[in-house]
């Protein structure tokens, strides 16, 4: 196989030594629906149909082909000069059952997502009108400490430029994992990384403005408080006290606690509210709540609202 597998971008076939697939039809996960949508900023379509990114420390190419689930798994760089192409990385040499877990945890492919569609679609005629143009939207299962640090820094911002802000991050404070194409590759950055006394600082020099200071302020509220595995933890907390500790955070507000809650710590019932989450209530569903501004009364209320129409995991659907 070629040093540098991200050329091989027209078939997973071309190289099957190096890939794996998992069985994943499209109505339980759409690769370009998902890792698009903002849950995540560490993927990029590579190539068409193909999707490359950061997670657990490695870098993945991923891609659909039927009713497969395709990844490939790159490990980091040589050490050796000698060895090296232009900037290429080596195969992983990772077991093949760990990376099926890290993907199905990731996914959270355990949960099936068509019988999902079908109760939501019962109970709402809205949601049935348009999850036929969205099949396999789920909700990914995200590192607890990248989540939260990335979502900081989602306030009044959009996707691009968001995922632009994220990619500086992790190039000034991550872990070099590898180079593909040209294109260098870092781990997202540990806590300890971010509470260096110069932090606030050169996060504002990479253009993080005031998020800067919400960044390493809970990076060391964090640090010196619950730590990243109590963090972690949370997920085996009720989802009030998992969004109460988080909100105590600098720089993080209901809709912020409530993505993390959402996309790392396992509160399927999270619904981040937003001004568009709230028009959608207000005009589509007739939902009479707040005045001309999204109140934290009008917040909650509408996540109840939602809740009650679409059950337990009506986190999950309100991202279809």
């Amino acid at each position: 196989c070629s040093p540098t597998p991200m050329k091989l971008r027209d078939t997973p076939s071309a190289c099957p030594s190096l890939w794996r697939w998992l069985p994943c039809p499209p109505a339980e996960l759409r690769l370009d629906l998902v890792l698009s949508s903002g849950q995540s900023f560490r993927w990029w379509e590579s190539s068409p149909g193909a999707w490359t990114g950061v997670l657990g420390g490695r870098v993945w190419t991923l891609r659909q082909d039927g009713d497969r689930l395709w990844y490939t798994v790159y490990g980091e760089e040589d050490e050796h000069e000698e060895e090296r192409d232009e900037c290429p990385a080596k195969a992983a040499k990772l077991n093949a059952a760990e990376t099926d877990r890290i993907l199905r945890d990731y996914f959270q492919l355990d949960v099936g997502l068509s019988p999902l569609y079908h109760a939501w679609g019962a109970a709402d005629p809205l949601f049935r009108k348009v999850a036929n143009d969205f099949p396999g939207v789920r909700v990914l299962r995200q590192d607890p400490v990248e989540c939260l640090f990335s979502f900081i820094c989602t306030s009044n911002n959009h996707i691009s430029r968001i995922t632009a802000m994220i990619e500086r991050l992790c190039q000034a404070f991550g872990r070099r994992l590898c180079c593909l194409d040209s294109r260098p590759f870092h781990a997202f950055p540990s806590l300890s990384a971010l509470t260096g006394a110069d932090a606030e600082a050169r996060l504002r020099a990479l253009g993080f403005g005031y998020r800067a200071k919400f960044v390493s302020g809970s990076a060391r509220a964090i640090a010196e408080g619950l730590g990243s595995e109590g963090l972690c933890q949370l997920r085996t907390a009720p989802y009030a006290e998992a969004r109460r500790v988080l909100c105590a955070l600098p720089g993080v507000g209901a809709k912020v606690a409530d993505c993390v809650c959402l996309l790392s710590l396992d509160k399927a019932e999270a619904v981040p509210v937003d001004t568009h989450v709230w028009h959608i209530a207000r005009q589509r569903y007739g939902v009479a709540l707040g005045g001309k501004s999204l109140t934290p009364r009008a917040y909650q209320e509408i996540g109840d609202f939602f809740r009650g129409l679409w059950g337990p995991r009506a986190g999950w659907a309100q991202a279809v």
